[in-house]
């Protein structure tokens, strides 16, 4: 599974299960569905969804004690750009 440095880049995708995740530098987004079932299936997708989460939750905390997060992120919206290929 590809690693997913959270939010470093605005390309990262993976997915674990039916669920997507998206790597921006404003936020995580996820979507789509996973079932952490009652077997091995269920253990590999919950190991794998794990670290992330783990991962994101350092981060968040680590700004968090600097003062560095904000109460509320003004999300980025994406822009329009100019066909280069019209």
């Amino acid at each position: 599974m590809e690693k997913l440095e959270p939010f470093a880049d605005e390309e990262t995708v993976i997915e674990i299960g039916k669920l997507t995740i998206e790597n921006r530098l404003d936020r995580i987004a996820m979507y789509g569905s996973l079932d952490l079932t009652k077997d091995k299936e269920g253990l590999q997708m919950a190991r794998e969804l794990h670290p992330l989460l783990a991962n994101v939750v350092k981060l968040l905390s680590k700004l968090e004690a600097n003062g560095d997060l904000p109460e509320k992120v003004q999300l980025i919206k994406p822009g329009v750009v100019k066909n280069p290929f019209a």
